[in-house]
């Protein structure tokens, strides 16, 4: 087993996700965890957005609306548990590795996915590769279910569980996770989950902090508009400043909305060059603004001192 990393940078080969939505809730009072939600977005809608780089997602759950199209599956028999959920969201996918999660991390973000499959590329045991990339919560526990696999190694040891058992309804996570080599990461924000009410309540503060509030609200705009672009916020938030100051404040918003529109209007080419460019331009237009105002002499039409209108005399 390797030590223990920080997760970070970009996946270095493509993988499919299985995301376990079931479950009944137990310590939520059987509410639709799932659905609950953290920053305005559902917990399943969050954890989907971290995987958004899989070739194929998979939810094992009843099908439910979506911010992005997923492929779903159910255990047999339903309620079976984790592992027979997590067979039965395997066999919807092809890739080589596969993303598991569950469906209760509202802090998952896609750089840790994209760790967690780097971690497992580059992980080794007993001078061979892992078959798993797992996280770590802040207590050094494994959390299996926020873990990057090796899909034949799953597969694999799945098979010969459900041969020794009978089948694999009742039997828990960790029966399948000591089979496995493993290389741990850490990350213990990201390894958060919401089992409680309380936990709820923890995340739903944690979101409106000065340091994520920004973040976290661009990305449930994103979410409920629809959009799947990445820009430079700090670029946007610097053109409403200037805008707010050097001409005046309800400027601030309608600049940066005219901003997203231009940008749009540029066609199935738009992106973020197309808003950086934009909001450049404006940028530009606002220090002008400012700049002539600054120098404005008195009203031409007051006659005052400074008046550049030729003597009538």
């Amino acid at each position: 087993m390797t030590a223990q990393r920080a997760p970070g940078g970009a996946a270095s080969a493509p993988y499919d996700a299985v995301v376990l939505a079931g479950g009944g809730a137990r310590r939520l009072g059987g509410a639709d965890k799932p659905g609950v939600r953290v920053g305005g977005r559902a917990l399943l809608d969050r954890v989907l957005g971290a995987c958004a780089d899989a070739g194929v997602t998979v939810v094992v759950a009843g099908p439910r609306p979506t911010a992005r199209p997923v492929v779903w599956a159910r255990e047999e028999p339903v309620g079976a548990g984790p592992l027979a959920a997590l067979d039965a969201g395997l066999r919807c996918t092809a890739a080589e590795r596969v993303v598991v999660l569950s469906a209760d991390l509202p802090f998952l973000g896609e750089r840790t996915v994209r760790g967690l499959v780097a971690a497992l590329d580059e992980g080794s045991a007993d001078g061979g590769a892992v078959d798993g990339a797992v996280l770590t919560d802040p207590g050094g526990r494994d959390q299996p279910l926020v873990a990057a696999y090796r899909s034949a190694a799953l597969r694999r040891e799945i098979d010969a569980l459900a041969d020794e058992h009978g089948g694999l309804t009742g039997l828990p996570l960790r029966r399948l996770t000591a089979r496995l080599a493993l290389t741990r990461v850490a990350d213990p924000l990201a390894s958060f989950d919401c089992d409680t009410w309380d936990d709820i309540a923890a995340a739903r503060a944690r979101i409106r902090e000065h340091g994520h509030v920004l973040d976290e609200w661009i990305s449930a705009v994103k979410d409920e508009l629809g959009i799947d672009l990445d820009v430079d916020t700090g670029l946007l938030l610097d053109l409403a400043r200037d805008a707010a100051h050097g001409v005046a404040r309800p400027a601030a918003p309608l600049t940066t909305f005219l901003v997203g529109y231009a940008a749009a209007a540029g066609g199935a080419g738009a992106g973020p060059e197309a808003v950086a460019d934009a909001a450049r331009k404006a940028a530009a237009l606002a220090a002008r603004w400012a700049e002539e105002g600054s120098q404005a002499g008195p009203d031409p039409a007051s006659g005052a001192a400074g008046d550049a209108r030729p003597d009538a005399g």
